[in-house]
């Protein structure tokens, strides 16, 4: 049975893999493993050691306090308040990449999109 914090691990290291950009291939050659371990990591169907877990960390970029944000929430399973952000959000394959798209414009047409973006959520 796949315990919620190795889920969680798992979704956080698949998180910041996709903010830069990596595939599981990549991920897997610089950590020394294979790319099916990943996979596995990244559903927590295995637990992710604490030795490998600070090399993913480094070849992440991140620290590995990284992967347990939010973690009380995932453990609990609490639902966010109605209009509430996940902790998560960027978990979602659509929304990272409406995130990089984003990134992608130049900056005087983004925060144009940014103020109607905002106009429409005020009349949702």
């Amino acid at each position: 049975m796949k315990h919620p914090v190795d889920v969680h691990v798992g979704k956080r290291v698949r998180h910041r893999r996709w903010m830069v950009g990596m595939t599981q291939q990549q991920l897997a050659e610089k950590v020394g493993i294979k790319f099916q371990q990943i996979q596995k990591y990244e559903t927590g169907m295995n637990r992710v050691s604490a030795s490998r877990l600070w090399d993913i960390s480094e070849a992440l970029g991140v620290p590995v306090a990284f992967f347990f944000d939010g973690v009380d929430a995932s453990e609990t399973g609490d639902l966010p308040a109605a209009g509430a952000v996940p902790a998560d959000i960027l978990a979602d394959k659509e929304a990272l990449e409406l995130v990089r798209s984003y990134y992608s414009i130049p900056e005087n047409q983004r925060r144009r999109l940014f103020e109607l973006a905002r106009v429409l959520s005020d009349v949702a």
